[in-house]
């Protein structure tokens, strides 16, 4: 099985963290969904730990006295550090203290309640946030197009094209979880379903103790993954929750929205307009992804032979995919992913740092009439802004990896890597 090419710890993550947050601040805060591998990780370089979770004796000693756990070689992993909230003061406490940088890992699947009584960080902490594994680190992209290379102006050049989707849609809906990696594909799609349910009747609910209906929920999640990758308002997603069953008002969708973002589980692709102080990037309505298309796919029930027959539905969560991916691949160049939807032009996603960007496409099919519609849209929108692109792509789901004669490269997503 392709999947357990990659059964370690990704190392793309470790450059993103290991080598850059530890070496700008005193500790680091990884935060991500639960099961994408932030324990795992961090283990790989903490020189002592505390497992919060799994130790309830500990977290009974840090709830009465926060700085009693925190002495230990470094870097010291704090895991679940959320469970008691004042160890973030603490931490930064210490780190003034000491006046040394990489004392302290934090990890944590979720984000505590705002407290006024809680420093923002500033200059102690680096946040890292990790998503589920690329298709790079899970083995199913040989990563021979590196993001890097093309951010650079080097030309596209991939490794063996792989054709057909089915390896994809099977990618897709198995996820960038580590523990997947492992399981056969049923048991994989079992194991979302089981993610949605324990996230809709626990998580949400053990997040701050307000008790939200696991219906509902279940119900926005079906819209959200309805609508994916796309630029969805809170009115619709309460519509369209209707139509799972369960009709919901637009001020419960917003309360539930805000607690799924900090179970680090809704993942926004904010707006771009184009220049720093673009008003844009404010105004515009993000684009709605899960953090994983695999939790999209649960969501709608979806599987292998149902996304081979459902064309639409299948490019809408590839472009999520390639979202999830670009997210990951993109913490190495330093640049955020962002979308362009502007006086009727529209770019699926933007690479974005300081004021250079990228545009790039995302199509399904590597047929050269799709690839040829998507150039034509990346070259009309790059000749309409102030500042000339590092680079332009068209992201296909199959075939080759090459650039065309017109400077638009195609990069097939099995070959993208860092």
């Amino acid at each position: 099985m392709p999947w357990l090419r990659s059964m370690a710890v990704p190392t793309v993550r470790l450059r993103s963290w290991e080598r850059a947050a530890l070496r700008r601040a005193g500790a680091a805060l990884i935060e991500g969904p639960k099961a994408c591998g932030k324990t795992t990780t961090a283990l790989q370089r903490a020189a002592s730990e505390v497992r919060l979770g799994l130790r309830p004796e500990l977290r009974r000693a840090a709830l009465v006295d926060p700085f009693a756990i925190l002495p230990g070689p470094v870097p010291r992993l704090i895991d679940e550090w959320q469970l008691v909230p004042d160890l973030f003061n603490a931490v930064r406490a210490e780190v003034d203290r000491r006046l040394a940088d990489g004392q302290f890992i934090l990890a944590g699947s979720s984000a505590p309640e705002e407290d006024q009584t809680r420093h923002s960080g500033a200059m102690r902490f680096a946040r890292v946030a990790m998503r589920p594994m690329a298709l790079v680190e899970s083995g199913e992209s040989d990563g021979s197009v590196s993001l890097a290379r093309l951010w650079e102006g080097q030309p596209a050049r991939g490794g063996e094209p792989i054709d057909g989707l089915g390896g994809l849609a099977e990618a897709l809906c198995r996820g960038g979880w580590p523990s997947n990696l492992r399981r056969d594909l049923p048991d994989a799609l079992a194991s979302n379903r089981d993610y949605l349910k324990a996230m809709a009747g626990t998580d949400i609910i053990t997040l701050d103790g307000v008790r939200r209906d696991p219906t509902r929920v279940r119900a926005l999640l079906f819209a959200l993954a309805r609508n994916t990758a796309t630029y969805v308002s809170n009115r619709t997603l309460a519509a369209d929750a209707a139509l799972y069953g369960d009709a919901l008002s637009t001020k419960t969708v917003t309360a539930y929205l805000d607690a799924l973002a900090r179970l680090w589980v809704l993942a926004d692709q904010p707006a771009w307009g184009g220049q720093l102080r673009s008003a844009a990037q404010i105004r515009r309505t993000p684009k709605r992804h899960l953090v994983d298309p695999s939790l999209a796919a649960a969501a709608l029930g979806a599987t292998v032979e149902s996304l081979s027959q459902d064309m639409p539905t299948f490019g809408q969560l590839f472009e999520s995919l390639v979202f999830r991916d670009l997210t990951v691949l993109s913490q190495a160049l330093d640049a955020q992913v962002r979308a362009f939807n502007l006086g009727g032009s529209e770019l699926d996603a933007v690479l974005v740092r300081g004021l250079d960007w990228a545009g790039l496409e995302v199509k399904l099919s590597a047929a050269d009439r799709a690839v040829d519609a998507a150039a034509t849209s990346l070259r009309r929108i790059a000749a309409r802004m102030a500042r000339p692109p590092r680079f332009l792509a068209v992201v296909t789901g199959s075939g080759p990896s090459y650039a065309r004669d017109d400077a638009v490269q195609v990069v097939s997503i099995r070959h993208l890597g860092p």
